[in-house]
């Protein structure tokens, strides 16, 4: 359960930083792994991003997001959250941008 909730927190993050829905939908599902003790979870998360983008402040604002999120609705302390990075998605149109 508590899997399922950070997964739907992710996504929650990434539509926001997303500015269009369109590249929102290109983007795969998160996946998500928790260690979980004594109240308190660790969190693994992998996940495609959108490019171009400020990865390094994106995913600091995906962990923020999820770790809070997950607390208020699970009640457990977020001791970690991990992200790996699978894939950029590159948003419309830069396919056919080309550097000559």
């Amino acid at each position: 359960m508590v899997a399922r909730i950070a997964v739907r927190a992710a996504q929650e993050a990434l539509a926001t930083q997303t500015d269009t829905s369109a590249v929102h939908a290109k983007l795969a599902a998160p996946h998500a792994s928790v260690r979980t003790g004594s109240g308190t979870a660790r969190l693994g998360m992998t996940l495609e991003m959108p490019y171009p983008m400020d990865l390094a402040t994106s995913s600091r604002q995906v962990r923020q997001y999820v770790s809070e999120r997950v607390a208020h609705l699970t009640g457990m302390r977020i001791t970690e959250v991990t992200l790996a990075i699978e894939r950029l998605v590159p948003a419309e149109g830069l396919k056919q941008r080309r550097v000559e």
